[in-house]
């Protein structure tokens, strides 16, 4: 049985919009996107065709490009876009209202 661990990563101050930033959790290599609707999504900072680093990628909507091939990944659910194949790990994130903490579950 495994254990969910929630983690602060750090503020959302501390991520422009439309940017990212990365942390490493367990092992894990994150990239942590500021979008411009204010939501904050996590996902596993490699694309699935050729292991592109997400976290360069260009950001556009509530999706990344990778920076190797231009693969769209939707940043909500970690699907590859058609008429690519794939799915990336996402992870849940949440952001305290009042001081602005960004938690990451793993």
């Amino acid at each position: 049985m495994s254990t969910k661990t929630k983690t602060l990563i750090g503020k959302i101050s501390d991520i422009d919009v439309k940017s990212s930033r990365t942390v490493k959790l367990q092992g894990i290599d994150i990239a942590v996107f500021r979008l411009t609707d204010g939501s904050v999504l996590a996902v596993e900072n490699k694309c699935p065709h050729k292991g592109g680093v997400l976290s360069e990628g260009m950001v556009c909507g509530t999706s990344v490009h990778c920076p190797l091939h231009d693969w769209k990944i939707d940043l909500r659910s970690g699907r590859v876009h058609e008429p690519d194949e794939g799915c990336i790990t996402t992870f849940e994130t949440t952001v305290d209202s009042e001081s602005g903490e960004i938690y990451i579950t793993i």
